[in-house]
């Protein structure tokens, strides 16, 4: 299958997907302040530059893209065009992540993914639902959690 764009559309159109400061993270960032949490971002001394680094809590947050993470939900689907070389990246993407999150363990950091399906397209009230679940995260004793659409 061809792509519906030309090559010149398309690479302007892939350069405009930023990596920091995306609307889902600065959702995260907004309800992590209104509750009085302190924290920095995109930490580049700890594994995988996390999103979000909250020293008092030695915890990590990723805000991750469905797409580029290769998250099994709805707004994930494998690309039809150059489908060899999104399987290798996307792959290596996944192999990545893993390894950061291990070896902020191995650091004694605790880890959270909040995936974009969890807050894009939803409501204030069911973003909440996730914030909550994010904020007894940082208060509870556990050292990883998923934040997904069915948070």
């Amino acid at each position: 299958m061809t792509d519906v764009v030309d090559a010149t559309t398309r690479s302007r159109m892939m350069s405009k997907i930023r990596g920091k400061n995306t609307k889902p993270e600065k959702i995260v960032r907004s309800a992590l302040h209104q509750e009085g949490y302190r924290f920095r971002l995109h930490r580049k001394d700890l594994p995988g530059n996390p999103d979000i680094v909250l020293p008092k809590y030695q915890a990590a947050i990723f805000v991750n893209g469905c797409f580029w993470h290769g998250h099994d939900c709805p707004l994930f689907k494998w690309p039809k065009t150059r489908e060899n070389f999104w399987r290798e990246k996307i792959t290596k993407n996944i192999q990545r992540d893993q390894k950061n999150y291990a070896e902020l363990a191995q650091l004694g950091w605790k880890v959270c993914i909040i995936w974009e399906c969890s807050m894009r397209g939803k409501s204030s009230q069911a973003q909440y639902g996730s914030m909550m679940k994010l904020f007894r995260w940082l208060e509870g004793e556990t050292f990883f959690t998923e934040i997904t659409n069915e948070a």
